[in-house]
């Protein structure tokens, strides 16, 4: 009989596991992957979640891999051009966008580290529940066969198609149009740092990653993907090109060190984030488009939130732990919806002139500007930059 079960051994599912552990409890991780396997990502984490890894201790084993700290941005719209670095949370103001094959390792390591039973090579294939309905295990199978492992809580971290909230019935209570398609490949020789680069219909952003690579992205509007992917590194590269001349003349002549990667399946939700015996984190029960790299701190900050709801009361009452469970649900839903909204108005791609007039204004001054891409970053929203300096400004 486990504490807790997770499923899911990605950058939502493994910290969780390992605070729970953490915390005294026996738990199992599942993934269905093999151990160490790459997957589509963007990658970059924001400062709120580099916090999250120096609290955990983490954040130096990130910086060993040869990750390099983001400590300068850059961001340009029409005739903006921003450039510096955010204000930053605990002390924290660069980000870092490490490959997932490497973050993923660090934290399953640390899970381990931490007393947690990993398990690669698994699919959940169904829930156990008791006479009540309540979930209380999971079946599945795996190399040796099929297994059936106990526990008080069952916990999906299995992505956007999550097995569990499949199972587990959870439904969608908040769902938007797909609205952007994505492409990228990792570039030699490229030097960035972050950059962004925004027009009308187009978004690009450059991310310097492990190996001395450079992660390179285009964003299109959703209504297109059809037309990109019958030809998809032309309109990639084109889409650079027209969009950030200046990194475009860094790539020209370069051949990517990767094939390129793509998907137009950028969903936008919330799904109901627990029941009974069971609980979702990361995109399992919640995921938005991609274009504001909010996905890897946003699952830190969930599996933070259910291990601090829920660490004192597991294998006690039932009754408490649902409790803690209704809980954190209200605490996910109140802190992610501001920047679901604020991802789903930067991937409609459109260009008001409302808004250049703000980052005219902001460009002025380097406060401003710090304050700015501590929002982009998602340490605050937008009423942050209003301070008497930018309405006098303005």
């Amino acid at each position: 009989m486990f504490d807790a079960i997770v499923v899911g051994a990605r950058c939502a599912g493994a910290p969780t596991a390992m605070l729970l552990a953490r915390a005294g409890y026996r738990v199992l991780l599942l993934d269905r992957a093999p151990s160490g396997t790459d997957t589509l990502s963007t990658h970059l984490i924001h400062q709120p979640g580099v916090a999250a890894l120096a609290r955990w201790g983490l954040l130096d084993r990130v910086r060993a891999s040869g990750c390099p700290p983001l400590d300068h941005a850059r961001y340009e719209l029409a005739d903006v051009r921003l450039e510096g670095c955010a204000r930053g949370v605990e002390g924290q103001r660069a980000g870092f966008a490490p490959r997932r094959h490497v973050l993923d390792a660090i934290l399953v390591e640390a899970a381990v580290a931490a007393g947690v039973e990993y398990r690669d090579r698994c699919q959940v294939t169904g829930l156990l529940r008791d006479a009540s309905g309540r979930v209380v295990g999971v079946q599945g199978r795996h190399r040796q066969g099929s297994f059936t492992e106990r526990a008080h809580l069952v916990i999906g971290a299995d992505g956007m198609r999550s097995a569990v909230a499949t199972l587990a019935e959870a439904p969608f209570t908040v769902v938007d149009p797909r609205l952007t398609c994505a492409y990228y490949t990792y570039w030699q020789d490229v030097p960035a740092g972050l950059e962004l680069y925004e027009g009308p219909s187009t978004w690009t952003a450059a991310v310097a990653t492990n190996d001395g690579l450079t992660l390179v992205l285009a964003y299109f509007p959703q209504d297109r993907f059809e037309r990109v992917r019958t030809d998809a590194q032309r309109a990639y590269l084109e889409h650079v090109r027209a969009t950030a001349p200046a990194l475009y003349d860094r790539m020209d002549g370069k051949e990517p060190a990767e094939r390129l990667r793509g998907t137009g399946d950028q969903q936008n939700y919330f799904r109901q984030t627990a029941g009974p015996g069971w609980a979702l984190v990361g995109d399992a029960g919640h995921h938005k488009d991609s274009i504001t790299a909010r996905g890897i701190s946003d699952a830190f900050f969930q599996a933070e939130s259910l291990v601090r709801h829920t660490a004192d009361r597991l294998g006690g009452n039932p009754a408490l732990l649902d409790a803690a469970l209704r809980d954190y649900a209200l605490e996910r839903d109140a802190t992610l919806t501001p920047g679901y909204e604020s991802t789903l108005a930067v991937a409609r791609l459109e260009v008001h002139e409302q808004r250049l007039s703000l980052l005219r204004a902001v460009q002025t001054d380097p406060e401003l500007t710090s304050i700015y891409f501590d929002m982009v970053a998602g340490i605050g929203t937008v009423g942050a930059l209003y301070t008497p300096k930018l309405l006098a400004l303005l």
